[in-house]
């Protein structure tokens, strides 16, 4: 989503569990954007216990953790929380690309949607802007991407 909160208000769903994996790799970043994303899902009416939140040591994980809940059968969505700060080598862009690219294949190959929160940023500072500073709040729109994604889903199978 873009810097901004969505146009129209929030669905209002029921029955909705949500799986939140959250990296650890520069976990206080990735334990703010969870925190975010949980108080915007009880906010909009989803109860903490259908709200789960799993841990995973880096965001190249973040797929497999993402893959394994999806073949549960027990989620409507899954959040992904990651950090990876740009450094001297290029362990970034390869960090990056493949997280990117396996949440892209999880979206196009799973029948449930994959939010991706996973951010990619040059300095940790960026990144706490991103986490309820001048730059947004990347946790809550990923909250509220999940709820949009979910209605959207319900929609297109009642057709």
């Amino acid at each position: 989503m873009s810097g901004s909160s969505p146009s129209k208000p929030l669905p209002k769903l029921e029955n909705v569990r949500i799986a939140i994996v959250r990296a650890l790799w520069n976990g206080d970043i990735t334990s703010k954007l969870c925190e975010s994303a949980r108080k915007v899902l009880y906010g909009a009416g989803v109860p903490k216990n259908d709200v789960e939140v799993f841990e995973v040591p880096g965001a190249v994980e973040l797929t497999f953790g993402a893959s394994q809940l999806i073949e549960s059968s027990q989620f409507d969505a899954v959040i992904v929380f990651g950090c990876v700060v740009r450094g001297d080598t290029p362990h970034f862009d390869y960090v990056c690309q493949s997280v990117t690219q396996g949440i892209t294949y999880l979206n196009s190959d799973c029948d449930i949607p994959v939010i991706f929160g996973v951010l990619t940023v040059d300095r940790v500072e960026d990144a706490i802007e991103r986490t309820g500073g001048k730059a947004g709040d990347k946790g809550a729109e990923a909250a509220e991407t999940a709820l949009m994604m979910i209605d959207f889903v319900r929609k297109v199978r009642d057709l």
